[in-house]
């Protein structure tokens, strides 16, 4: 995989999938900036990366767009420029769609859908200008297929799909490939820091994200998909996998499955 001193800037990057791909791509001598709200875990991060000083931090809160621009400022001085972009930064959802306030709703849109978009929109104007970038997605496979407890997250998720389809092919002529990486039960704090229906953080591991996929398993079939530019992927357990092809081929079948599926 040729990511030896390509510039890799990661969102969400102080935890979970993210801090798996960074650990995975300094293994492979990659440049990396190093992006979420929390700082002293990013430098955690930092610190257990093989090549450290090959790795900056760039503090992001993916809710406040006005930083954007500045934000992509900065990252261009670290390495002279990026090369691919990891959106993997987002916040989950536990709960009923009744029982959901609106303005958790909106939360999980600014941060998943708006926070997402925004950022790739401030940064696309460098790859336009060198006619060369990747973008990758952490999508999810809820993105693909709805489940209990997850209406407002599927909802933010599908939307990324079709804006980064429509994106993809906006940008073809320019060499710039857009990556959508649908993971399924992966075992980290995902659930833990998922939003309830007033907006309270869950504060508890899901039974099926703590059986779900090691972090750095992931990262390794993620990294791998990147390396191949693959369009759109789903990475996760045998039942993940065969819900998509479920849903696309016997979509009635899926719907009587998925109402009874435990999904925490």
């Amino acid at each position: 995989m040729k990511f030896k001193s390509r510039t890799i800037w990661i969102t969400g990057a102080s935890s979970g999938i993210g801090r798996a791909m960074a650990l995975a791509f300094s293994s492979r001598g990659a440049n990396l900036i190093l992006s979420a709200r929390n700082v002293e875990k990013l430098n955690e991060v930092k610190n257990e990366c093989q090549n450290s000083d090959q790795v900056e931090i760039l503090p992001l809160d993916l809710s406040n767009y006005r930083s954007f621009d500045e934000r992509v400022n900065t990252a261009l001085t670290f390495f002279s420029g990026v090369d691919i972009l990891i959106n993997s930064g987002g916040i989950s959802q536990r709960a009923l769609a009744k029982d959901t306030e609106l303005n958790v709703d909106r939360t999980i849109f600014e941060t998943n859908y708006f926070g997402t978009i925004g950022l790739t929109k401030a940064l696309l104007p460098h790859f336009i200008t060198k006619k060369s970038g990747h973008i990758v997605v952490i999508s999810s496979v809820v993105g693909k297929i709805g489940t209990p407890l997850r209406s407002s997250y599927s909802g933010s998720k599908h939307a990324l799909h079709g804006f980064f389809d429509s994106l993809r092919a906006e940008l073809y002529d320019y060499n710039i490939s857009v990556t959508l990486i649908c993971p399924g039960f992966v075992n980290t704090n995902v659930s833990m820091n998922a939003l309830t229906g007033d907006g309270s953080k869950q504060n508890k591991l899901d039974n099926a994200t703590a059986k779900g996929l090691k972090p750095d398993d992931f990262a390794k079939i993620a990294l791998k998909a990147i390396a191949q530019k693959r369009q759109e992927i789903v990475i996760g357990g045998l039942m993940e996998k065969l819900a998509v092809y479920v849903k696309r081929f016997f979509p009635r079948l899926l719907a009587n499955i998925i109402r009874k599926a435990k999904v925490t």
